[in-house]
């Protein structure tokens, strides 16, 4: 603990410092166009390409330290960016809420928003379309993109290869988050460090520009163990310095074991989203990622952890301080008909009474029962519970999610062994069985940080996971707002490998979601991907552009431009690299209307 204590020291120091180095230029939203210019002359290298086969010499890497300083700095704000920092600074609730909770969260069906008055204007449902935050989501990338490309251009980045694989494999899991969002983007213009690109890309184009990518980052850190000892020991100072994403830090552990298995991780993610539109590609990037090690162990992930850089979980405040988010309908229905532990520990009940506003009856006291709001209700004004009743639906606890220290993982341990379960279902090479991985991936699927525990969690797990069948479950809205809902949820959590593949597919996949959350961003993209697990149709889907039917959900991000150019760029290379409309309807390239087997 003393030596986790002197690493997060000088991390969150740095972390502090960084904010008097950078100066964003942020125009037309919080979530925009955010550069950083750390250089008056613009560098454009090859990306790409790592040189990692000779060894610099010491005064190649220490000047290429030095000249690098403030370019390095910057990148550790990329990192934040990937998981809501904004201007150098470590996630918080505007960019968080910005980048998540307006998008992702709404349409995975984790939370709903219980009003729909900003001071940044107004969002009255869930697929409510709005220039004020439909691009926010987006905009993230943007800003860890502007961070980083700065870095992986200039040349002197190449004396220290392992530094530039590093930041490459940020900048790939931005990529991979943003394409899958909204689809096409200027990935390739983007890479050059373009100040004014033009094309878009396609989504194959940029899948498989990030595969290879991620070939060549492995190829380098696993290189780094022939390095001499005095190199090991500049790039370790570097690591300290610049890098907060290793999990490995709380251990001392600075080797580049950590970032392999991130990348590997990453390829077997991107390897099961295409698997109905390339199943050949899908498993042979699979077996090649697995192979090549994925995410074993707690250790071994990686994200944004408040026990290394020093800040709260975003959440909380967004939620629970502001009231900008609830619980969703569908999230209760599916907790409750499974009788999750987070049910007994994490989720709260009603806050305040449910109230008839004409009679004065109270329909349900306050903390009767966890009752979540249904996806799509057209929501009033109103952040507090003496303006807006629907402020009494069930949030989370912050003392949980505080306490714990959870962090924000950019590819979690119990999603990689998901992964592993449904790729075994399908006959890959995933080093085990289909049932191991599933039940492994339930034991280690809370949201907690590892070094504190999850006790709760796991004291409940092993009755859990021998639940065979559902709870009868209905969901009733305390607001009598509309009628009483059966669940939907017809299946148990126990393993029965009696089950077919499509009932086995949709326990791993239901329990996945349940792991990933509050990455809604994937969950998101593993419910279109598949269909599970099975939500409530979200109400009102008319109040999105129109291309929703009642009953379907949404399957992209649209870009809605604002401006003339960004228009032109959309209709003259967006649409034609999408192939259909700027809509919130339009299937992205790996989003194939075809059964799962």
């Amino acid at each position: 603990m003393k030596k986790y204590l002197m690493f997060a020291g000088s991390l969150m120091f740095a972390s502090l410092a960084i904010q008097s180095c950078l100066d964003y230029d942020d125009p037309g939203s919080e979530m925009g166009e955010s550069t950083v210019e750390t250089d008056t002359e613009r560098y454009v290298g090859n990306v790409d390409s790592i040189a990692f086969l000779n060894t610099p010499s010491a005064e190649a890497v220490d000047s290429a330290s030095e000249v690098l300083r403030t370019y390095f700095q910057q990148t550790l704000a990329g990192q934040y960016n990937i998981r809501g920092g904004k201007e150098g600074g470590l996630p918080a609730e505007h960019a968080y809420q910005r980048q998540y909770s307006l998008g992702p969260d709404l349409y995975a069906q984790y939370f709903t928003i219980p009003h729909k008055d900003f001071m940044y204007g107004t969002h009255t449902s869930t697929y409510n379309v709005s220039a004020e935050f439909n691009d926010n989501a987006l905009g993230a990338y943007t800003m860890a993109k502007n961070a980083i490309m700065p870095l992986l251009n200039h040349p002197l980045v190449d004396s220290i290869p392992e530094m530039k694989a590093i930041n490459l494999l940020y900048y790939c899991v931005a990529a991979q988050e943003r394409a899958d969002l909204a689809g096409p983007y200027t990935y390739l213009e983007d890479k050059i460090n373009s100040e004014s690109p033009q094309e878009y890309n396609d989504l194959k184009t940029i899948y498989y520009g990030i595969e290879e990518n991620l070939n060549t980052i492995v190829a380098c850190l696993e290189n780094y163990e022939t390095r001499p000892d005095w190199y090991k020991e500049k790039i370790t100072n570097m690591m300290m310095e610049y890098c907060q994403t290793s999990r490995g830090m709380l251990t001392g552990d600075f080797s580049m074991n950590s970032y392999i298995k991130l990348a590997n991780s990453l390829k077997l993610r991107m390897a099961m989203h295409i698997v109905k539109v390339e199943p050949e590609t899908a498993q042979r990037w699979a077996e090649e990622a697995v192979a090549g090690g994925v995410v074993e162990n707690a250790d071994e992930q990686q994200g944004l952890f408040p026990m290394i850089s020093g800040f709260n979980h975003p959440l909380p405040g967004i939620a629970n301080s502001w009231g900008d988010l609830r619980m969703s309908a569908s999230f209760e229905s599916l907790l409750m008909s499974l009788d999750h532990p987070y049910t007994k520990y994490l989720f709260m009940p009603n806050s305040y009474d449910f109230i008839n506003t004409k009679t004065g009856e109270v329909l349900m006291e306050a903390g009767t029962r966890i009752c979540g709001l249904r996806a799509g209700t057209l929501v009033g004004n109103g952040q507090t519970y003496a303006q807006n009743q629907r402020q009494a639906y069930s949030t989370f606890s912050t003392d949980v999610v505080y306490g714990s220290q959870c962090p924000t993982y950019f590819v979690k341990w119990a999603e990689v062994d998901f992964l592993r379960a449904e790729g075994a279902l399908r006959g890959w090479n995933m080093g085990g069985t289909a049932q191991f991985f599933y039940e492994r991936g339930i034991r280690n699927a809370y949201l907690e940080d590892p070094l504190i525990g999850a006790a709760q969690y796991t004291e409940l797990v092993d009755a859990y996971m021998e639940q065979e069948v559902p709870v009868d479950y209905i969901q009733v809205d305390p607001l009598r707002d509309g009628p009483d809902w059966a669940s939907v949820t017809k299946i148990g959590v126990k393993w029965n490998e009696a089950d077919d593949n499509e009932t086995k597919l949709e326990k791993i996949i239901t329990q996945k979601y349940i792991a990933l959350f509050p990455l809604s961003t994937e969950a998101w993209t593993e419910l279109r991907r598949t269909g599970y697990p099975k939500l409530f149709p979200v109400l009102n889907t008319d109040d999105g552009d129109g291309s929703i039917e009642q009953g379907e959900m949404i399957r992209r991000i649209p870009w809605v431009p604002t401006d003339p150019i960004a228009a032109a760029m959309v209709e003259n290379s967006g649409i034609p690299a999408l192939g259909g409309p700027d809509e919130q309807a339009t299937r992205l390239w790996w989003d194939v209307d075809k059964a799962n087997f």
